[in-house]
């Protein structure tokens, strides 16, 4: 790689710029049937000050992908080779690693790993990262690799000393499902990246000074609680996110943003009265909801005449904002548009539960809604009970991989496969059972499920990774958990009894093997894989 002055300075000027991105909405569109254009209805501290917010920022590195199983390559640019070589030493300090050793085996393979760092990002967060063979390499497939940790930096700053910003490693995962070619040197690491510190959201006046500073300083704690706003200096203010926003961030981004920098309560009256018609009568009605969110709990009662209105949207915007404000009254909106299988804002109507309704209201609605008809609705149901924790998902780790999760309480069978953030099977409706007479096969032979008619197990076999001649063949009941771990699970061996039967088949195979059966009616039940992550090649190579 060619990493001359001009680079180093271009990706000097891309990492200030992607520490320092942020959104600053610009005028508010006015219409014919608003009330009173924003001008008049005073300044918001967004007019003052530039929010600066971590937005989603490119990272890349290079590492070393192992357990390739001779499919990977000795090739290595000497810079990059120098490069591992010292970050591998500093991982492995106490181990005699032959390093070079390592890197010129054909069972390891160098790559480039990069990854979007998300939004509003915090401390420890999860990431997808996707990881691709180096150009011009004898590496022919990255399948069944495990990507050794890799410090990313800002994409471009590979030889600057600048600072690391996330880390990553974990199982290659490599799309099976799409009716799109394999591409077997280039997979994804599903929830591998981590972010290593916690970066604040803060404010840039325009116009330095410290009494405006400690004015915007004041306001926002006056709304948001004390230590919301530091004002550390004239010209910046330094954020932390209430409690009751940071299932929302973004959203809390776009409210300082909309805030009045100063107000009466004749002001408060018209600046309610302008958003509330707004948002009744305009197109774009995001900025009103915001704005009346921003404006607290004095919009309440107007936004309560809302939740009457003829137009849905209308309706669940301002049951959201209220919700949002403290109001149950915007609960009892939400939880209807939610049960209403006739309505197109159902999910999103669950979303804002999910955001801010309590942890028990939460999961009532949901339990309620994991007997729905729609599975888009028993999905998002289940993805709240999930983060909540909630008993009615039963999970296991399955061979250190994924989770094999259980939710019982449903009629209608489905299986979900997540293909983002973090691998999982979701079985809804269990137990599931697979019927017999059938033979299901991996698309390159490796794999065999099969159960002729009247047989009383499932047979299923794996040809040996390493060695072509050997066939291991296990037996499982028929009920769908016990297929998966059985193809799954890792053996274990002691004094040469096998106390735990699997035959380590990867997350991405055994997906494969699902949908197949589905599509094939061995497993009556409905399959639906979540989508893949959005980074694609995110870096153009310069």
């Amino acid at each position: 790689m060619d990493i001359g002055q001009g680079k180093m300075v271009f990706a000097t000027s891309i990492l200030v710029i992607g520490l320092l991105m942020a959104g600053c909405g610009g005028p508010a569109k006015t219409g014919e049937k608003e009330l009173a254009p924003e001008t008049e209805l005073g300044i918001t501290i967004g007019s003052l000050a530039e929010v600066f917010a971590f937005d989603t920022i490119g990272v890349e590195g290079y590492g070393l992908v192992g357990g390739l199983n001779g499919t990977g390559s000795s090739e290595c640019p000497p810079q990059i080779r120098e490069y591992l070589a010292k970050y591998i030493l500093q991982q492995l300090p106490e181990q005699k690693t032959d390093i070079e050793k390592l890197i010129r085996s054909r069972d390891t393979a160098v790559v480039l790993v990069q990854g979007l760092m998300p939004a509003a990002v915090s401390k420890n967060q999860y990431f997808d990262v996707i990881v691709s063979a180096l150009a011009g390499t004898q590496t022919i497939s990255l399948e069944g690799g495990w990507l050794y940790r890799t410090e990313l930096k800002t994409a471009g700053g590979f030889g600057i000393t600048i600072k690391v910003l996330a880390d990553a490693e974990g199982p290659i995962f490599i799309d099976k499902i799409s009716t799109s070619e394999i591409n077997k040197k280039a997979g994804y690491i599903l929830g591998g990246g981590m972010v290593l510190d916690e970066y604040k959201i803060s404010l840039a006046l325009r116009r330095p000074n410290y009494r405006t500073a400690n004015s915007i300083r004041n306001r926002l704690n006056e709304l948001f609680g004390e230590d919301t706003a530091s004002a550390i200096s004239p010209s910046q203010i330094v954020l932390q996110v209430p409690a009751k926003y940071k299932k929302q961030k973004q959203r809390f981004i776009s409210i300082i943003k909309a805030t009045y920098f100063t107000q009466t309560q004749e002001t408060t009256k018209e600046r309610i009265r302008t958003f509330v018609r707004k948002l009744a009568v305009s197109e774009d009605k995001e900025q009103s909801e915001i704005a009346l969110e921003a404006i607290g709990n004095e919009s309440l009662s107007k936004l309560a005449s809302l939740l009457n209105s003829s137009n849905e949207q209308v309706r669940l915007r301002a049951a959201r904002c209220m919700l949002n404000l403290g109001s149950d009254r915007g609960l009892n909106t939400l939880r209807q548009t939610a049960m209403d299988k006739s309505s197109p804002y159902r999910v999103e109507a669950m979303e804002a539960i999910a955001a801010a309704a309590s942890r028990n209201d939460t999961a009532a609605i949901s339990r309620r809604l994991l007997r729905d008809e729609d599975l888009d609705i028993r999905l998002a149901a289940y993805e709240t009970l999930r983060k909540l924790g909630d008993i009615t998902i039963r999970q296991r780790l399955i061979a250190r991989s994924f989770y094999l999760e259980q939710i019982a309480q449903t009629k209608h069978k489905s299986i979900f496969v997540s293909q983002r953030d973090e691998p999982r099977i979701a079985l809804f409706g269990t137990p599931i059972y697979c019927r017999d007479n059938i033979f299901i096969q991996s698309a390159d032979g490796n794999i065999t499920i099969n159960a002729p008619s009247g047989q009383k197990h499932v047979s299923i076999m794996r040809k040996h990774p390493k060695r072509a001649n050997v066939i291991v063949q296990l037996k499982s009941s028929f009920e769908l958990c016990d297929i998966i771990q059985t193809l799954c699970e890792e053996a274990i061996v002691e004094d040469g009894s096998q106390l735990r039967p699997g035959l380590g088949v990867s997350y991405a195979d055994t997906i494969a093997l699902l949908k197949q059966m589905c599509d094939k009616g061995a497993v009556q039940a409905e399959f639906r894989a979540g989508p893949l992550p959005k980074i694609g090649l995110i870096i153009k190579r310069r």
